[in-house]
């Protein structure tokens, strides 16, 4: 079992930055792959990001390409998302996820949740 926990949330203006972490409790976390998912008001919650168990292998959805970056520390037990550029419409709930499996994209694939931490970009 692993439970989650995201901060660094909050207001930024367009073009600016956030550092989102994930950090889990339990020792098994280097099991796991991370990932995070990000839902909007009125829309479906989306994949954003993921890691390898290992941290060496990230993988992105098209949109944030670019512009976000994911990397792990199993040392800390804490995954982070570092946010550039941001737009108006990266506004969201951004959650941090937990997979026992290589590569997830859909949530049916993670196990385990956090509460999940809320994103304002102002235009």
């Amino acid at each position: 079992q692993v439970q989650l926990m995201e901060s660094g949330g909050g207001l930024v203006q367009a073009g600016g930055s956030l550092r989102l972490s994930c950090t889990a409790s339990g020792r098994t976390f280097s099991t796991y792959t991370i990932g995070w998912f990000r839902q909007a008001p009125g829309k479906e919650r989306e994949f954003v990001a993921a890691i390898s168990r290992s941290g060496d292998r990230p993988y992105y959805h098209d949109s944030v390409k670019g512009r976000f970056t994911i990397s792990k520390d199993n040392a800390k037990n804490t995954v982070y998302l570092e946010m550039n550029t941001l737009k108006p419409e990266d506004t969201a709930v951004y959650y941090c996820a937990a997979s026992p499996i290589y590569g997830p994209t859909y949530e049916s694939q993670y196990r385990h949740w956090g509460q999940g931490t809320q994103v304002t970009v102002s235009s």
